[in-house]
């Protein structure tokens, strides 16, 4: 559910027991190059780090394998002992290889190790919310995903996760996860120009689940049309801006969580994400969509 208190873009929304802003924050980046290795600025990272607390975000999203290792220690050495109302949220089910490529991981051994190396290097004994990493580099991939959730279970009984959720999962096993056991958010592709889940957000925000779009700006190259650079003309605003606003109006269950190494740049995305959209903004947007 909502809530307009507040004071960032979208006030908040509520995962389980989890209260979170809506406008979150994604510590990919934080990463050094290709995500491998540490970060060229290290203390800037960490200045990052802090203004997302200092800015109101309470929903960092992150994973033991971007590094690897590398955000979940930076997240520890700027934050802990955490505030009370931040919760960080990780994946697990790929880690990375010596060329950087993101095989999957996700027998059950590996998933109880993935686990065990997020709790240590954040320094928590329960982790807030762990998502399924499904597919692979290209995307969803079909298949049943019912051993490896079913171990995410197993773990969550154990009272090492609160919540669980999936990644980058095809419909289908959405589903089979509901099936299994109740699932808070879904973490999947989707911006301006890819909306393959519109069905999916529309279903999720009926049952109360949230919807996590990941490479919001569009990944590792940005969104570009004619259309968003209009309507950001427009309104005076970066076409980057516009995503961001029009990703909070299209649904009250989609959180952002657009990541940044730089501090200038998290404000201005933090302050874009809240331009008020009107509904011709909204009609020329549509006609991205595909």
């Amino acid at each position: 559910m909502t809530d307009s208190s507040s004071s960032l873009p979208g006030g908040t929304w509520t995962m389980g027991d989890l209260t979170v802003t809506r406008f979150g924050y994604g510590a990919m980046q934080l990463a050094g190059p290709g995500v491998m290795g540490p970060p060229a600025d290290r203390d800037g990272a960490l200045a990052v780090l802090r203004e997302v607390v200092g800015l109101g975000i309470t929903h960092i999203d992150t994973s033991d394998a971007y590094g690897p290792h590398v955000t979940n220690r930076l997240i520890r050495e700027a934050l802990h002992p955490y505030p009370e109302a931040l919760h960080v949220v990780t994946k697990v089910g790929a880690h990375r290889d010596e060329r950087g490529g993101w095989p999957p991981a996700r027998e059950p051994e590996n998933l109880r190790r993935a686990v065990r190396d997020n709790l240590e290097a954040l320094g928590v004994d329960v982790l807030d919310l762990v998502n399924l990493r499904l597919g692979n580099a290209e995307g969803p991939q079909p298949g049943s995903l019912a051993e490896p959730f079913e171990t995410l279970v197993e773990l969550q009984r154990q009272g090492l996760i609160r919540h669980l959720g999936v990644s980058n999962a095809t419909a289908e096993q959405v589903a089979e996860a509901q099936g299994i056991a109740p699932i808070v958010c879904v973490q999947n592709l989707y911006n301006l120009a890819y909306r393959q889940d519109d069905a999916l957000i529309d279903r999720f925000a009926a049952q109360g689940v949230a919807y996590v779009p990941f490479f919001p700006l569009g990944g590792f190259t940005p969104l570009q049309s004619a259309a968003l650079s209009a309507v950001a003309a427009r309104l005076e605003a970066s076409p980057m801006s516009v995503a961001l606003a029009w990703l909070l109006q299209r649904s009250p269950n989609i959180l952002l969580i657009p990541g940044t190494s730089k501090v200038a740049h998290l404000r201005e995305n933090a302050a874009g994400a809240g331009l008020v959209l009107s509904g011709d903004d909204l009609d020329e947007l549509e006609k991205i969509g595909g």
